[in-house]
């Protein structure tokens, strides 16, 4: 397993560069160094995952890439475009599903699609009855968030997010406060849904065994301020079974690597 550079030769045509990305951030009128010159290229249609600690600046990066926040210095660019803001072609799912509780399952999916106004509302219907059965809640469309597991809900939220058909998905650790088996199988449709769809997607994570099971490549970040330390290529086939013994050598190999990232740092 070989560190890969910051672009993925080979691929796609580059969906994402990310030129010397710094940004600062003056919490009670002290100045803190949040990024510190990030380049990245990520291709179309691949799946990247941004590992490290709390306080590496990978959700201040995502945000940054959705066109949220500005950086201080230098660009991103999308298809060869400036990001000077949001826009439908990016779209960010975070860690909390943000779900409107008045709302049922089909209709926060279609409250997505006021972002395609050109869609007649059978149109939009059509879209919303596809993109709940894709991740396997047509049989709950009509029901109360409230009802909802913690994992159903993060399967409205991603149905949601991928019905306006964005070109690229940001998710900023969507799956951390799930339990343990909920996740696993999670990790099952998100790669299911990313091999009929070829999103290019960028996650967010600080959980090694998840960057090992989803993305073809891992970056590493280090903190203080967040730095690119090394990226990994992640050359496993697709499906992943998240416990397969070569799975679990690419993680225990890659948590070795990764524990010297910030002192005391422990990686799941």
């Amino acid at each position: 397993m070989e560190a890969s550079p910051h672009t993925s030769p080979g691929l796609s045509p580059a969906k994402l560069v990310i030129e010397g990305v710094s940004k600062w951030f003056t919490p009670k009128r002290n100045i803190v160094q949040a990024l510190d010159d990030i380049s990245l290229t990520v291709a179309e249609g691949e799946f990247v995952c941004l590992l490290g600690p709390s306080g590496c600046g990978k959700s201040t990066l995502l945000n940054i890439v959705a066109g949220l926040t500005r950086p201080d210095r230098g660009r991103v660019l999308a298809d060869g475009k400036p990001v000077a803001g949001p826009g439908q072609e990016r779209l960010v799912m975070f860690q909390e599903s943000a779900l409107f509780p008045w709302l049922d399952a089909f209709g926060n999916v279609m409250f997505g699609l006021k972002l395609k106004p050109d869609l007649t509302k059978a149109e939009r219907r059509r879209i919303a009855d596809e993109y709940l059965d894709l991740v396997g809640l047509a049989k709950f469309k009509h029901a109360q968030i409230h009802e909802l597991s913690g994992g159903m809900k993060q399967r409205v939220a991603l149905a949601r997010a991928l019905a306006p058909d964005p070109q690229v998905l940001l998710m900023d650790e969507p799956f951390a406060a799930l339990d343990a088996m909920t996740r696993d199988q999670l990790y099952d449709d998100i790669q299911r849904i990313w091999m009929e769809s070829r999103k290019t997607i960028i996650f967010v994570t600080h959980n090694v065994r998840e960057a090992v099971c989803l993305g073809d490549r891992i970056v590493l970040m280090s903190p203080s301020p967040g730095r690119i330390q090394q990226i990994f290529d992640i050359p496993l086939p697709r499906p992943r079974d998240i416990n397969s013994p070569e799975l679990a050598a690419y993680t225990s190999k890659i948590a070795a690597a990764l524990k010297g990232v910030t002192n005391g740092a422990v990686f799941e």
